[in-house]
């Protein structure tokens, strides 16, 4: 016996829960690539991605997920042999840094774990002792969706800058874009990226750059550059290369859609939701934890993320039951463990499309999964969530 008939609801950190808005969007015939209203789509589109990610400079919409956008950037500011340094702090900056060695470049990875956000003056010091300016890039992600982590991206622009080094500073943010601030110019960020099917509601398939002068002059010398990904050739006069041949007409409408919602919402108020909402999160798992079976990933309660919490659990109980359990029996999907988490921990993504009924729901039927499997946790843990919503709630 089940109780899942109905809508599966996704609580997986992407591809998120799709608006209905957003599907109806799609559902429209093809356009003429080479039609005014093409032109008017795309020149609107990039204006207000560059504002999303809070930048003057200029974005790029690739037919890409992240692993694309993480190509992108390589390509269009590295030349072969740089030297990138890595900051570790969970699995996709990692990732990120095993595309640019495949690419060519030299990978130097600062040291971190998966329990906390990069250290800030651990990067100053790097590089700081890297007297001849080696190190010609630094990647990090604002927030990495397998550990869970926020790093304090602004800080680390300060520290490079302290240490008086001209690195370029590339941040992806394909988990934090459209759920929590990102001030592109204002933190002093080079190469920003980002995909559509997070925070943005949007099918998998687009990708995003944004680009700042100094990038830009970094790229005039680039030798990895390729015809595909090069933002020389989507520069060009005519409309097609903006996405290097054919525009992908039908996410572009889903596209549009979601961001119309997000500033009709409001970017401060989508934040603040998001924070409402991971804090409700957090407040479940801290009574769930009582039983010391389950607990945080991330120890430090500052550098837990709005947008996913990584869950740990211990004492022989294996996380991939109860994720079944929840998907098989009641159509919950909850993400499993990667990397060096897995077989150790569930992820609850609290990013997109997401209200108070959803994340109830999701937190009332973990708590279902748990009973039923019999794993010890601190009873109370959804009335925790109910009750803290129930004050930051403005009635």
């Amino acid at each position: 016996m089940t109780v899942r008939a109905g809508r599966e609801f996704l609580a997986i950190p992407g591809p998120t829960t799709i608006p209905d808005e957003v599907l109806r969007a799609m559902h429209r015939p093809a356009l003429d690539i080479y039609s005014g209203q093409m032109v008017e789509l795309t020149d609107g589109l990039l204006r207000d991605l560059s504002k999303l990610f809070a930048t003057k400079g200029q974005s790029y919409i690739y037919i890409a997920n992240g692993h694309g956008a993480w190509e992108a950037v390589l390509s269009n500011v590295l030349s072969r042999g740089d030297k990138v340094l890595v900051l570790e702090s969970g699995s996709f900056a990692m990732n990120w840094g095993k595309a640019a060695r495949a690419m060519g470049a030299e990978v130097e990875v600062l040291k971190g774990d998966w329990c906390r956000a990069v250290r800030a003056g651990d990067v100053e010091a790097r590089l700081s002792a890297d007297k001849s300016h080696t190190i010609k890039a630094v990647l990090v992600v604002q927030v990495d969706t397998a550990s869970g982590v926020v790093n304090d991206v602004e800080a680390i622009a300060k520290a490079i800058r302290a240490a008086g080094h001209p690195a370029l500073f590339m941040v992806d943010t394909v988990a934090s874009l459209g759920c929590m601030p990102f001030e592109m110019d204002k933190w002093g960020i080079d190469v920003a990226m980002s995909g559509s099917q997070k925070g943005l509601m949007t099918p998998p398939g687009l990708s995003f750059v944004a680009v700042n002068d100094r990038a830009r002059a970094v790229h005039k010398v680039a030798n990895m550059r390729t015809p595909y990904w090069d933002w020389t050739e989507r520069d060009g006069i005519e409309h097609y290369r903006r996405y290097a041949g054919t525009a992908p007409v039908h996410l572009l409408f889903a596209l549009r859609q979601a961001i119309d919602m997000l500033f009709e919402e409001g970017l401060e108020n989508a934040f603040r939701r998001h924070q409402l909402l991971a804090e409700a999160v957090r407040r479940a798992v801290t009574v769930w934890s009582a039983e010391h079976v389950l607990g945080f990933n991330i120890s430090e309660p500052p550098e837990r993320s709005n947008v996913v919490t990584t869950v740990l659990m211990g004492s022989g109980h294996d996380p991939v039951r109860l994720q079944h359990y929840c998907n098989d029996k009641c159509g919950l999907v909850l993400g499993i463990g990667i990397g060096n988490l897995q077989g150790r921990a569930f992820r609850i993504a609290h990013m997109g499309h997401v209200n108070a009924p959803m994340i109830l729901g999701t937190l009332g039927t973990i708590e279902v999964g748990l009973t039923a499997l019999q794993v010890p946790y601190g009873k109370g843990g959804t009335e925790a969530a109910i009750a803290y919503l129930g004050e930051a709630v403005s009635g």
